[in-house]
């Protein structure tokens, strides 16, 4: 393998801390342009739908996951026609996903509508946006498939590119469909689905080095019975692992609703820290898939070492520095978020504790980053059942005695045992180094 240095990980790194900071523009503005039409129905309408959709195609985050892991591997074994091949499967996979849903679309939006009722007017926008934006389903999760390629064989400024190019479209579009034509949640909806299958051609126009041979569509090895169990074992172990962990969040938020609306809300303001958190982290931890899979693929214990460390210096350096503008920048930030006087006041109670977050849950997304580079699936899986077990004992013990400061401090509980979890078993991510 090349050199594993500081500027190497930062060149990996850094586009997609970019690429993730455009990420929150793209909802500003759908909201602010149907904002404009004067009536509230359309904002709830759009921002249900989105929603709905987000939670669906989360459930396909493996295939990002499982890819960026295997494609590392392949790429640092300089296995170029595997590298093609895993691309063309995990499309093939982003494509049925994609075409499924649009065919089971009907019973998919009632499901969604019966656990999250809203009032005739707008269930009606939402089903007519979601009714557009749901032919989009296979260029969506497709682009999963896209983008876990390029972070793989590190070209992250590609998926900064497409990131930039997507909302860039979608917001030009926005403005056009609904202020200067005026179609209004539909005019939302066509921009996001143009966007989307925009984007899906220019990603496989990035990946064009896995279609520059003939690898691509080498249908034996394409279809190659080991190499299919290999990934669908992979990426089922993922998917576990993070249908536990949204479970987890899930249920912190449907918690806070007891401890009453104030809290509830000041909770609410308080969990976009978290997600400032992971837009900024994430970087690192991807830096870390791609380093530490390609030194798995060329067999190097000592490169995956090195790239552990080096991809983990950067990830607790940023931790402390956002756990210290959390703590004095965000009493300022909590004001920008919420006006009403008692939400500020609690949120500043509890504000000690998204300090804390960054420090305490570095560990666990830096080894996410190492185990997803290493396929070591089951092990990712195997702690996140071990965490969510803790986890659940601390939700049934400390709110009742502390309250939602004990609602907190089981969060933290959560993220500290992952990375106690995952520290333990990172050894295997060592000796993979030697098994592939």
């Amino acid at each position: 393998m090349n050199e594993i240095t500081h500027r190497r990980v930062l060149k990996i790194a850094l586009p997609i801390v970019l690429s993730n900071a455009t990420v929150p523009l793209l909802g500003a503005v759908d909201t602010g342009v149907v904002g404009q039409m004067g009536l509230a129905a359309p904002i709830g309408a759009v921002g249900v739908g989105a929603v709905i959709l987000a939670s669906f195609y989360w459930i396909f985050g493996f295939l990002r996951m499982g890819t960026s892991g295997m494609v590392a591997q392949a790429h640092g074994a300089r296995d170029v026609a595997e590298t093609g091949a895993l691309l063309t499967r995990a499309l093939m996979i982003g494509a049925a996903a994609g075409l499924a849903a649009i065919v089971l679309q009907l019973p998919i939006f009632w499901l969604a509508f019966h656990l999250a009722p809203a009032s005739a007017e707008v269930e009606a926008l939402t089903r007519d946006y979601l009714s557009i934006r749901i032919w989009g389903a296979p260029a969506t999760i497709s682009l999963y498939a896209v983008t876990g390629w390029l972070i793989a064989v590190e070209r992250t400024r590609g998926v900064l590119v497409l990131q930039l190019w997507m909302n860039g479209l979608n917001v030009a579009l926005d403005l056009w469909f609904v202020l200067g034509l005026g179609w209004g949640v539909g005019g939302v909806a066509t921009a996001s689905l143009i966007a989307e299958w925009s984007g899906l051609v220019l990603g496989l126009w990035l990946c064009r080095a896995a279609f520059s041979g003939g690898q691509w569509h080498d249908w034996a090895r394409v279809f190659d019975r080991a190499r299919i169990v290999r990934m669908m074992k992979v990426n089922s172990d993922i998917m576990l692992r993070s249908i536990v962990l949204q479970l987890s969040f899930t249920t912190f938020v449907f918690l806070a609703a007891g401890f009453g609306d104030v809290t509830l809300a000041a909770n609410q303001v308080l969990l976009q820290f978290l997600e400032i958190t992971a837009f900024a982290l994430d970087g690192f931890a991807f830096a870390a898939e791609s380093l530490v899979g390609q030194a798995v693929g060329a067999r190097s214990v000592i490169a995956v070492r090195r790239s552990s460390v080096v991809a983990s210096q950067w990830g607790v350096g940023g931790s402390v520095v956002l756990g210290l503008a959390f703590w004095l920048g965000g009493p300022g930030i909590i004001d920008m978020m919420a006006t009403d006087p008692a939400v500020r006041e609690a949120a500043r109670d509890y504000l000690p504790w998204v300090a804390l977050a960054p420090v305490v849950g570095i560990a666990s997304w830096m080894f996410d980053g190492i185990f997803i580079g290493a396929t070591l699936s089951r092990e990712m899986r195997n702690a996140m059942l071990i965490s969510g077990a803790v986890y659940l004992v601390a939700l049934l013990t400390l709110p009742g005695a502390l309250g939602n400061h004990g609602l907190w401090l089981s969060l933290m509980v959560l993220n500290a045992m992952r990375g106690v979890t995952m520290a333990a078993l990172y050894p295997r991510a060592e000796r993979a180094a030697g098994a592939v």
